[in-house]
């Protein structure tokens, strides 16, 4: 056995450049690159090995931890777990960054390595620069908050635990059933340290995406419960792109005449014209699938968390003899709603289960049901994609501000533009194969219900954490991923704000989005729920602080998103018509750098409703009758519901 004297952080870039993915006989590195903010927890170990031999890893320049890594997750999410960026940072704040983008990797079972710098192993200079410390624990550090948020989570306090450290770390990476965030802290002593490492260490790795395949009693059981059923429904979640087991899903469909919705991240596995998808399902979902999901009798859960918005808190499935069937490589994941478990992979599964259900001549008893509730949504959709704020019958989508308020942001902003309509808009413009990308806010129940996929693939919603500010970190990974497409961001004027650092970068790397910031004065999602369940409107609008009242209920603010962009060297627009909307649409696609349109939108113009339930924590005792009635509402609804 040879040995190599190396640091720790140079043995480690020389681990990742070794590290390969193998899907269905087509094999790549692993890794693709590394982003990086450099401090003085990690800029004179893994920065000076970076430098003297990164190898393979293309090094990237972040502007802000939790962006990089959020543009990490992303473009890991649009590879379909088949290529990673790692991302390393400083110790401190640096680190604490990221914890919200480990949080957001872990929640949507995305794979994300994150290299934390960390303080001394030696103790030595404590407390060093932006060390916290613990009276009742000296080895607590900032990394240690992480924990609660990574699938995997190791500190390297000497040299040789980065051997076992680091194959553990691409276990849980290369797990799909159970993937997320692997935190590895680095103590800025020990990345400098050196030691020798036997060369089999730096051995070619090759992990595969196995075809897990269900066991013959497993599917069995479904099968059988299959052929009982006279309604069932698919539930296309991620799973079913992870796999890419959407032509298998497709074809398993159209055999069997069973109609499917989609999840967030199940959605454009398969277009959304396809006569038998239904469109987005649940508490973000559309009138047809939810329609449908009322009456099935059985639900087949493909690649799917059954989260409380697919399954409207448990209440959207009302069948009394609905049963429940789950296709999951994750053992946790297929154990939701008491279902009938296949563990396994979807494509994998559907394959095996087609063959069983053409033996048994099986056939849904669908008749005219999902062509009837298709063509009400298309009708409905029409409808929202034509909504006129100066039309006679105009009426806000979402109940709560009077017209004179509507008027008031009309004059503010100098635009009666509706969300819906400029959806719709967007929608009928950009290229068939553009990639949309949200997360946050309204736009996500908006996007999930109206936007009409062409091209599979092409629709890119982090809704697992639902965070904020993932949006254009997210296209910037998405276009990483996917160079030759144009990539869109769908971000809100409250979660731009939050966090779009990452535009820069994308600059930097002349890796073109567009951004289409949807400003409607304020945190709109939440401005909705409130005053959906009894409050006035209170802390969600961006206005001035009221100095007669001293509440933030005075004039509404006036933000030129425009002009703050343009001076990173975007292409900005405004748009306040529709006109206006259009023709920035289309002179950005004949941009190379990124854009940004800002556009302003009349609140309370998003969608609402169709048929779901979700379950929010309402107060029990108030003096505010409003307030009483939706906590009666929602005891009335929980009634409804599944308790597990």
């Amino acid at each position: 056995m040879n040995f190599l004297k190396l640091t720790t952080a140079q043995a480690l870039i020389k681990f990742l450049n070794q590290q390969y993915m193998e899907r269905d006989g087509k094999e790549q590195k692993l890794f693709k690159g590394i982003f990086t903010i450099f401090g003085h927890g990690n800029v004179l170990g893994m920065g000076q090995a970076l430098e003297e031999d990164s190898g393979d890893l293309e090094v990237y320049q972040g502007r802000n931890e939790q962006g990089m890594a959020h543009v990490a997750t992303a473009f890991a999410k649009q590879k379909h777990h088949g290529q990673l960026i790692a991302c390393t940072s400083s110790v401190g704040p640096g680190s604490a960054n990221m914890v919200t983008a480990a949080a957001t990797a872990t929640a949507n079972n995305i794979p994300l390595l994150l290299l934390t710098g960390d303080t001394f192993a030696t103790r030595q200079p404590d407390p060093v620069l932006q060390q916290i410390e613990q009276t009742y624990n000296l080895g607590i550090s900032t990394n240690d908050a992480f924990k609660a948020v990574s699938k995997y989570w190791d500190r390297i306090n000497r040299p040789e635990q980065l051997m076992s450290a680091m194959i553990n770390a691409m276990r849980v990476l290369t797990n799909q059933g159970d993937a997320g965030a692997v935190t590895i802290a680095l103590p800025q002593d020990v990345q400098g340290e050196a030691y020798d490492f036997p060369d089999s260490f730096f051995k070619k790795r090759v992990y595969s995406i196995n075809r897990l395949k269900p066991t013959d009693r497993s599917l069995k059981e479904a099968i059988e419960l299959i052929k009982a059923k006279k309604k069932p429904l698919i539930v296309c979640g991620g799973g079913v792109r992870y796999s890419e087991a959407a032509s298998t899903l497709r074809s398993f469909a159209e055999t069997f005449n069973i109609p499917f919705g989609e999840t967030q991240a199940g959605k454009s596995a398969i277009v959304s014209t396809h006569k038998l998808n239904l469109g987005g399902i649940g508490v973000t979902g559309n009138s047809a699938a939810n329609t449908i999901a009322k009456s099935a009798d059985l639900v087949i859960g493909i690649g799917t968390r059954f989260t409380d918005f697919t399954t409207a808190s448990k209440q959207l499935f009302q069948s009394e003899n609905v049963d429940f069937i789950t296709i999951n490589i994750s053992e946790f994941h297929a154990g939701k709603l008491d279902a009938t478990q296949v563990v396994a992979d979807a494509k994998t599964a559907l394959e095996e289960m087609t063959e069983k259900l053409k033996e048994a001549r099986y056939k849904s008893s669908y008749d005219d049901e999902i062509k009837a509730a298709k063509e009400t949504w298309q009708a409905e959709l029409k409808r929202l994609s034509e909504t006129n704020f100066k039309a006679e019958d105009f009426k806000p989508e979402v109940a709560g501000h009077m017209d004179d308020t509507l008027a008031e942001y009309e004059e503010v902003f100098g635009s009666s533009l509706t969300q819906t309509a400029i959806i719709g808009a967007i929608n009928e413009t950009i290229d068939d194969d553009a990639i949309v990308v949200g997360s946050s806010g309204s736009l996500p129940g908006d996007l999930q219900r109206m936007w009409v996929n062409k091209t599979p693939n092409t629709y890119h919603m982090e809704y697992g954490y639902s965070c904020m500010g993932y949006e254009i970190s997210g296209a910037l990974g998405a276009k990483m991923a996917d160079p030759d497409q144009e990539v869109y961001a769908f971000v809100g004027d409250g979660s731009y704000l939050m966090l779009h650092s990452e535009l820069i970068t994308s600059i930097q790397e002349k890796k073109k989005i567009n951004v289409l910031l949807f400003d409607n004065g304020g945190f709109g999602c939440i401005n909705n729920l409130q005053m959906g369940n009894g409050m006035g409107s209170f802390g969600t609008e961006f206005r001035m602080r009221n100095q007669e009242t001293n509440q933030l209920n005075g004039p509404i603010m006036h933000i030129d998103y425009a002009q703050s962009a343009a001076g990173y060297g975007v292409k900005t627009y405004t748009a306040r018509t529709m006109e206006q909307l259009r023709a920035a649409l289309e002179d950005a696609k004949k941009q190379t750098v990124s854009t940004l349109i800002d556009i302003k939108v009349l609140p309370k113009t998003m969608t609402d409703g169709y048929g779901a339930w979700w379950h929010v924590g309402i107060a029990e005792v108030s003096k505010k009758e409003s307030v009483q009635a939706a906590f009666l509402e929602k005891e009335k609804q929980l009634k409804k519901a599944r308790q597990y």
